[in-house]
């Protein structure tokens, strides 16, 4: 690309070299600039889904954080990636963004091994600021003047990560750590009217900073009382400062503090970026933004536009989802639970919606407990629910339950208390790729002693697991299910069972699966039929393993264990080490996930992984293969 040279007129994302061209362009001309971005976002997001109205508050912000800082020297740290997109588009990045989150494309988060200017990896919430005091820390260490910004928000703030980071973000007063919160409605702190405005805005300004530093300066040079009068000058402007504005959290942990800022004023964000940086020492900057700014439906409805699967632009409709899904039907039946059990209550981490859990909070608010983006809390909360005899249901997608996992040990299993998770978009998740997929929480789980987890393969099958979960089971339970909507391939009787067999003919083939897997291996047999027989057995409650399973499936000559899992510590893995020990001769293999999946498709990644049913039917007609994850 040739040089950008800046003759003041109008200016487009694909004349430019980004992020450096950023820097020769007027007020006006990024604004412009701004705007174009808001079209690309909202054309492309209502084309590929994703993450939209957190994205079009950041606009200016992004474009303020990019015009004041020098990436990759200086480096950006997103929280919560999915506000990234904006950065993604200002870092080169523009002429490919309509393959965000597509197989083979932009990753819907930083992604470093994607770009240079993406720091760490953000697929989960409020790990900015730990990241970000490691980086500056380093720098200082390594002689480097480069900052390090953190852009945290977006309900960040409400994980409990953030705070324990605070604490030892300030502990080096010489750190060039710039700490952004894009605060899009969160209520943070309250106002205390027009004089905490006029005051900020006065402390906020350049030429306040200035005089602030030359008086100090010009008294610290006075002999013998100089020094005093500096330091007595500052106790007197803190006692004010104290007294009519109350020192606010940042502050006491050791921040600057800048702000609130208009998120959406490039004049003012410039101004703050500049200060900020004078500073050399750890700086909070507030900014307050329009979460969906830009898209007047994204204004109006912030969290229906937050993750948004494809939709109409001019209208902002949605594509409408036919029926249930899997977490739908969990809500509605935990509510019909609850409704006739005043012990039952609700617990989310800031997914309400996603998990289902809607129709519980409207309904019975009082035994509903939303308690944010903080997983571990969750977990503990819960326990304690337990230890006072209610019984406590959180529904957590499994990739965030991760988060938990010394809370599952030491705050519920140690003691013996029943929690019961709903572990909503379990297995293969699709387009958010690395960091959403579900496929670790089962070897996660089995190494927690006295759990039971319930993997069910259609609504029929998870109505009953939940109740099981809830009343038959006393300690850890877990029902765990996938994104989306059943694809039942066989319709099974209300008869339950925690294994079946289906033994369509006489075989020495069994193949074994869980979960909405094993509708794909019934597909792979109806395929196999007319030159392979096969005989199926389906585990619903998936651990502990039956071990009367193990002699009863003894005979066979090839058993086959499909797995939507990690391989690693699955139960998959669990079966062949039983088969081993109880002297097995026949052949035992599995398919199961091997290490981080991408991002894909559902369809798309399980057949890379070989759980479609034709990589199924495949896998089975050749033989199968060595022991071990294929």
């Amino acid at each position: 690309m040739s040089e950008f040279k800046n003759n003041g007129g109008r200016v487009c994302l694909s004349e430019l070299e980004l992020p450096s061209d950023l820097k020769k362009l007027s007020i006006p001309q990024c604004g412009q600039l701004c705007s174009e971005i808001r079209k690309l976002l909202i054309n492309t997001v209502s084309s590929t889904g994703g993450h939209l109205a957190s994205n079009l508050g950041v606009v200016e912000l992004t474009m303020s954080i990019h015009r004041n800082f020098n990436s990759p020297d200086d480096k950006i740290v997103w929280d919560v990636g999915h506000q990234a997109y904006v950065h993604k588009i200002l870092t080169g990045r523009a002429d490919r963004f309509s393959t965000i989150r597509q197989e083979n494309g932009l990753s819907g988060f930083p992604k470093p091994s994607e770009s240079v200017h993406d720091t760490v990896i953000a697929g989960h919430s409020s790990t900015s600021l730990s990241a970000a005091c490691g980086i500056a820390e380093a720098m200082r260490l390594q002689g480097k003047d480069n900052y390090t910004v953190a852009v945290i928000g977006d309900g960040a703030m409400t994980g409990g990560m953030v705070y324990e980071a605070m604490n030892n973000c300030c502990q080096n007063t010489d750190s060039n750590l710039i700490v952004v919160l894009n605060d899009n409605n969160m209520s943070i702190s309250k106002s205390v009217g027009s004089l905490e405005k006029y005051l900020t805005t006065l402390r906020n300004s350049e030429e306040y900073l200035d005089t602030k530093r030359k008086v100090e300066r010009k008294l610290n040079k006075i002999p013998v009382v100089g020094s005093k009068a500096a330091k007595g000058m500052k106790y007197v402007k803190d006692a004010i400062k104290s007294t009519v504005l109350h020192r606010n959290l940042f502050e006491d942990m050791g921040f600057i503090y800048l702000g609130p800022i208009n998120g959406h004023s490039l004049k003012d964000l410039e101004q703050a970026m500049r200060m900020a940086k004078s500073y050399h020492r750890p700086v909070f900057v507030h900014v307050k933004t329009t979460k969906g700014k830009g898209y007047l439906p994204a204004e109006k409805n912030p969290g229906e536009y937050h993750g948004i699967s494809r939709f109409d632009v001019e209208s902002g409709n949605p594509e409408i989802s036919a029926g249930d899904s899997y977490s739908t039907v969990f809500g509605k039946e935990l509510l019909s639970l609850a409704e006739a059990d005043e012990r039952i209550c609700a617990i989310t981490a800031a997914m309400k919606y996603g998990t289902g859990l809607q129709y519980f909070g409207k309904k019975l608010p009082q035994r509903f407990y939303d308690v944010g983006i903080a997983e571990q809390h969750a977990v503990t909360f819960g326990g304690g629910l337990a230890a006072m005899g209610q019984i406590p249901v959180f529904a957590v997608y499994s990739t965030f339950l991760q988060r938990a996992y010394d809370q599952l040990i030491h705050d519920v299993a140690i003691g013996g208390l029943h929690l019961v998770l709903g572990i909503d978009r379990a297995g293969i998740v699709g387009e958010d790729g690395e960091t959403h997929q579900g496929i670790f929480d089962v070897p996660m789980l089995t190494t927690i002693p006295d759990t039971v987890i319930y993997s069910p393969s259609c609504y029929d099958e998870l109505r009953v697991c939940l109740k099981k979960a809830i009343y038959e089971e006393k300690n850890l339970a877990a029902v765990r299910y996938p994104r989306g909507s059943e694809d039942a391939a066989i319709k099974y009787d209300c008869i339950y069972s925690d294994y079946r067999f289906f033994d369509s003919k006489k075989s020495d083939i069994l193949v074994i699966s869980y979960g909405r897997i094993f509708n794909e291996l019934y597909k792979a047999t109806e395929i196999l039929k007319k030159e392979i027989s096969c005989n199926m057995l389906k585990l619903t409650k998936i651990f502990p393993v039956a071990e009367e399973i193990i002699w009863k499936i003894s005979d066979y000559r090839r058993i086959i264990f499909f797995e939507e899992a990690v391989g690693e510590g699955s139960i998959s893995e669990k079966f062949g080490n039983l088969l081993m020990e109880s002297g097995y001769k026949g052949s035992y293999s599995r398919v199961a996930a091997r290490g981080f999946i991408k991002q894909a498709s559902v369809k798309s990644a399980l057949d890379k992984i070989g759980l479609s049913s034709e990589k199924m039917a495949e896998f089975i007609k050749n033989g199968g293969g060595s022991n071990g994850t294929a």
